[in-house]
């Protein structure tokens, strides 16, 4: 393989994680588009809920490593290489990150409608 194409990536994926694919996909979207319209919106963000968002994310991290290790052929125990503990370091960072923006988003447009339902 000489080139990286992205249809080629994403039959793997496809492969890999079946209709998981295409949910894990939207939630992306979606997620990333209500955190940057909550950032528009607020035009700054709050420590306290970014720390909060935070400490979710670790979770988010964890879960996906489970998820990687279930659609896996191989297990942790497999990975022998410097390459292998990248790729599970990356997942982990990936999937930390994504759950922080996406409970980030969720926090602020829940205590959005809490705060306008109460005036």
């Amino acid at each position: 393989m000489k080139e990286l194409d992205p249809l080629i990536l994403l039959a793997v994926f496809q492969e890999m994680l079946g209709p998981l694919l295409w949910v894990l996909l939207a939630v992306i979207i979606l997620g990333t588009l209500a955190f940057l319209a909550l950032l528009i919106r607020e035009r700054k963000m709050l420590a306290r809920r970014l720390v909060w968002s935070q400490a979710v994310g670790l979770i988010g991290g964890a879960l996906s490593l489970v998820i990687m290790a279930k659609v896996s052929a191989s297990g942790y125990t497999d990975a022998a290489g410097p390459a292998d503990w990248i790729l599970i370091a990356a997942v982990f960072v990936a999937g930390a990150i994504g759950t922080t923006v996406i409970v980030y988003a969720l926090l602020g447009w829940i205590g959005s409608a809490v705060r306008q339902s109460a005036a």
